[in-house]
């Protein structure tokens, strides 16, 4: 028998993937990125393939970051905020559940589809570097370790700042303005990393500051030290564990059940 945790995840999950035009949104967000970038490629490679080699990187890098956010975003929104404001949270936390248990199903059915949009994204710019002539990599096995210990946890903690956001909101719409502008934040460390020249010295260890600069070196086909990317993950998955707790913690609410904040 599963437990209530993995009852609850997979429950949101068959939910949302009968939502079609959630979907559809996000696997365009996803692929955005390595669209925009094929463009821009195929503009800069024949007139300034030093720029195009310099630049494109850093772009890669900040789309990626966004599409570890966007990918659960609409799960997010709907799964505590949406079930606040349709009256069905409650019958929920009336089971004999722990609160944490709770949090954690929803948790894992948006960090579902939260790797999902930055798995995608990750393949889409694989494709536009092969078809592009861009910097590779001669170590599959070393990026794949990378990327699945220092960056995929990314995802986990996007997934768990975005359930504590809806956990604070009192309906969709104002889910939806949060969610959306938690999505910027991406944005700004790429450009806080592009002026504060001295963040190499210190931000490989500050999460999302380190996976943006780790996945720029390895669009650039750099290889990567598997202690870094290991480091960054535990450091990542701490945060996101210290955000599911402050979760949870507002469940224990009684407004957070009956609509007042």
């Amino acid at each position: 028998m599963l437990s209530p945790t993995l009852v609850i995840a997979r429950k949101e999950i068959v939910d949302s993937l009968r939502d079609v035009r959630s979907n559809v949104s996000a696997l365009m967000y996803a692929l955005m990125g390595p669209f925009v970038v094929m463009l821009v490629s195929i503009g800069t490679r024949s007139a300034n393939p030093e720029a195009a080699g310099s630049v494109l990187p850093a772009m890669m890098s900040v789309f990626a970051l966004v599409a570890a956010f966007v990918g659960g975003m609409n799960v997010a929104m709907d799964t505590v905020a949406g079930e606040r404001e349709r009256r069905s949270l409650l019958p929920l936390l009336l089971n004999p559940i722990p609160r944490l248990d709770v949090v954690l199903g929803k948790w894992l059915a948006i960090g579902f589809f939260s790797i999902a949009g930055l798995a995608l994204n990750l393949l889409g710019f694989a494709a536009v570097i092969a078809n592009t002539g861009l910097h590779r990599t001669n170590n599959t096995t070393r990026l794949l370790l990378t990327i699945a210990l220092g960056i995929l946890p990314l995802s986990l903690f996007a997934a768990a700042l975005q359930l504590l956001i809806s956990a604070a909101c009192r309906g969709v719409k104002e889910a939806q303005t949060y969610l959306s502008m938690v999505v910027f934040a991406p944005m700004g460390v790429g450009m806080f990393l592009v002026f504060a020249k001295g963040a190499k010295a210190w931000g490989s260890m500050v999460p999302l500051v380190g996976q943006q600069m780790q996945l720029e070196l390895l669009m650039k086909g750099r290889d990567i030290p598997l202690l870094q990317p290991i480091i960054l993950g535990w450091l990542t998955a701490a945060l996101a564990v210290l955000v599911l707790l402050a979760a949870a913690n507002r469940l224990q609410r009684d407004e957070i059940i009956y609509g007042a904040n």
